[in-house]
């Protein structure tokens, strides 16, 4: 009799136990679980605030009219090869006085088309205009390039992702469109 009652008492005391340990357990998973729900709510909120600051930062740089253009891609419009540009020399630079242009083109209206490299340092440029959009902004100014033919430019730069679109355009030759980063000068 002593036996089964301490049999008895030690099944209840065992039970009572491990009642105890599966709602302290419970309880614990419940606390990692609101831990864990607070931590990806910080960190999704540290990620729109960065977001956000890259997008102002973007925005600041073609205001005050001094970025750097580096393309990645080129492709004659509208249905020619895209050709990625890995030398880092190509770019734009556009400043509060001129705009530097180290660029490739495709000249010719029909094949056989051939490559030249834009390199000049434009001191003026006519119709520079910048226009806010819903993704960003629309830029575009007009050049000879010391030359007979006017050349317009036109960027596309998307705030949220730091890339642009820029195209080239001439009324003589099929126009050039390159994908690739805004930076700061």
């Amino acid at each position: 009799m002593k036996r089964t009652l301490f049999i008895f008492v030690s099944l209840v005391a065992l039970l009572i136990t491990g009642f105890v340990i599966v709602e302290a357990q419970s309880d614990t998973l419940q606390q990692r679980e609101a831990t864990h729900k607070a931590q990806q709510e910080a960190r999704q909120q540290k990620r729109a605030e960065r977001i956000a600051k890259y997008e102002r930062y973007v925005d600041s740089l073609v205001q005050s009219h001094n970025y750097r253009f580096v393309p990645q891609t080129m492709q004659q419009l509208p249905a020619g090869m895209m050709r990625n540009l890995q030398n880092p020399n190509y770019e734009i630079i556009v400043w509060d006085s001129a705009v530097d242009v180290c660029m490739p083109f495709l000249k010719g209206y029909t094949p056989p088309y051939y490559p030249v490299v834009f390199n000049y340092v434009l001191s003026s440029v006519e119709g520079y205009t910048v226009e806010q959009m819903t993704y960003g902004w629309h830029v575009t100014f007009q050049s000879t390039m010391f030359s007979a033919t006017t050349y317009t430019f036109s960027f596309e730069i998307y705030s949220h992702y730091g890339g642009a679109t820029l195209t080239i355009s001439s009324p003589f030759y099929n126009s050039v469109q390159y994908t690739g980063n805004i930076f700061g000068i």
